[in-house]
């Protein structure tokens, strides 16, 4: 991005991750990562990590937010999406939290 560049915003961010692959949706539940396609329920330090994109708002904390692209062991690719910061649940913190360290 150079000066002058829009930010990408979190639909163009998903969307140019969903065309290089990353087709399901990940969800935080009992500090664990659930995948959307075959409901496996993944331990997060387990997940490779291929890409972050962070979004903070210019005056509103409720729009930080975070995609991680993800790749797991039941071949399924796809996104992870939490809020951070004040707006970020119990069950985001611990699943971020145990997420390889490329992720913090």
């Amino acid at each position: 991005m150079t000066d002058g560049d829009a930010m990408e915003t979190l639909s163009q961010a998903t969307t140019r991750l969903s065309l290089a692959g990353y087709v399901e949706d990940y969800r935080s539940h009992d500090r664990r990562l659930v995948c959307g396609k075959c409901g496996t329920s993944h331990d997060p330090a387990e997940m490779t990590i291929d890409a972050i994109v962070r979004f903070e708002g210019d005056s509103n904390p409720d729009d930080e937010a975070i995609v991680y692209a993800l790749d797991a062991g039941c071949g399924h690719r796809g996104l992870y999406i939490s809020a951070y910061g004040s707006g970020a649940t119990a069950d985001d913190i611990a699943v971020v939290a145990a997420l390889p360290d490329q992720a913090r």
